[in-house]
């Protein structure tokens, strides 16, 4: 990623990380190479993705990608899970996801509660290092560009997995027309 000054395996950058993303990097369960995933540190006010790419590059809104998260209801059951769409798309929440999770109503999180259960800030929250029961949803336009720049778990810094590697996180499911 060439609009950045320094790039680093993110193992070797644990300290900057929060504790949930630090953790998973540590106990990697990935499949693909953990040293795959690199860490560029980032200024938090420019974590958001229009900001990011007013100030890195506007190229770098085709190899973002944005993880949110919804819940998904159905009698009494909440089920929180995480989709991983590119920058440029959104989640289609009450279409794809809401089918796959198998629930009569669909929507975003709110933001405590994807902050409080994630352990990770609005604005960086990552698919790495999630609550293991979640479903992550992977849109298929994630998973086939060579590497998408992702959250940190954090407004400060920002992550670049490839995009198999992201398909490979245990729990993902890849889905076609996530992004929508």
């Amino acid at each position: 990623m060439d609009a950045f000054d320094e790039v680093r395996p993110a193992v070797e950058c644990l300290d900057l990380l929060t504790a949930p993303v630090a953790e998973a990097l540590r106990t990697w369960r990935g499949s693909e190479p953990v040293e795959q995933v690199l860490f560029v540190d980032t200024d938090p006010d420019k974590a958001d993705t229009a900001v990011l790419v007013e100030n890195y590059g506007s190229w770098l809104l085709e190899q973002s990608a944005n993880c949110v998260v919804v819940a998904g209801k159905r009698g009494g059951e909440t089920t929180l899970a995480a989709c991983l769409v590119l920058a440029h798309t959104r989640a289609d929440v009450n279409g794809v996801v809401r089918r796959h999770l198998g629930a009569r109503k669909a929507s975003f999180a709110p933001i405590d509660t994807a902050t409080g259960e994630s352990g990770m800030e609005f604005g960086g929250i990552t698919p790495i290092g999630l609550p293991a029961d979640w479903p992550l949803l992977v849109d298929a336009a994630v998973a086939d560009i060579p590497y998408a720049l992702i959250g940190s778990g954090s407004r400060r810094g920002k992550l670049i997995v490839p995009g198999k590697l992201l398909a490979g996180l245990p729990g993902a499911v890849v889905l076609e027309g996530l992004g929508a």
